[in-house]
């Protein structure tokens, strides 16, 4: 039997295929755009709090923002701004390594650089802490890689602009065809060699290497873990990334 269709089921069906990409993903519509922006924005406020605590403890700062830190110590340079200037090397380095593969799109890391820089100075305007005993910083340290963790839950599952430092990680991956776990381990040992190289050569000793770095490496990758866990599905269906 031929059965006929009418306008309200025609309409509501291509609703369905418009929530849809081409391989089969749910795309946000309206409300859900904007919620996607505010969880996004949201990562990347807690992700600069995460970095911020981080350098208060003394112990070490993580991988990627530790040749930021060590240059902006040693020459007295404005940390968020050394770590705009970071960004922006590693967003041109992302059109060198993929060469005819670059995305123009890429340059957007550009603006969120910008962002979080501006975040950093911010964090480290208002938060005025120094805390003598080692146990307390480590408490610290574990609040700043928690937040961190957090911070990347939220911006990364978000599916839109990445920050520069995860943008080359992914450019690296991509056209060497190593995993990204792996290029992301290695990529950490890269700057952790180059901060030690900088505080040796021109301060003498190591500057924002420590104990915290070693942690830091260790627990951001394990807090992304537990919050993807305990927030992802929630997440991608409020931003319209996953079906309800």
């Amino acid at each position: 039997m031929h059965v006929v269709k009418d306008s309200s089921m025609k309409q509501q069906e291509e609703g369905e295929i418009n929530m849809q990409d081409s391989e089969g993903q749910v795309k946000p519509a309206g409300k859900q755009w904007f919620i996607r922006w505010l969880i996004y924005l949201a990562g990347m406020v807690v992700l600069a709090f995460g970095i911020t605590l981080n350098t208060k403890t003394g112990l070490g700062v993580s991988p990627i923002i530790s040749i930021a830190y060590s240059v902006s110590q040693i020459w007295e340079l404005n940390f968020g701004n050394t770590t705009l200037a970071l960004y922006c090397l590693l967003v041109v380095a992302q059109f060198v390594i993929r060469r005819k593969n670059r995305r123009w799109t890429d340059l957007l890391q550009v603006p969120v650089a910008l962002l979080v820089s501006q975040l950093l100075n911010l964090f480290d305007y208002l938060l005025d802490i120094q805390l003598a005993s080692f146990w307390w910083n480590l408490l610290l340290l574990i609040a700043a890689i928690l937040l961190t963790g957090l911070g990347v839950v939220l911006s990364v599952n978000m599916r839109l602009v990445p920050n520069p430092g995860d943008g080359i990680v992914q450019a690296i991956s991509d056209e060497t065809g190593k995993g990204l776990g792996l290029t992301k381990n290695l990529f950490d040992v890269g700057c952790i060699l180059c901060s030690v190289a900088i505080g040796l050569i021109f301060a003498g000793k190591l500057v924002g290497i420590g104990l915290g770095t070693i942690l830091a490496v260790l627990g951001v990758g394990r807090a992304v873990a537990l919050f993807n866990r305990l927030l992802k599905e929630n997440m991608l269906r409020a931003a319209g990334l996953e079906k309800k």
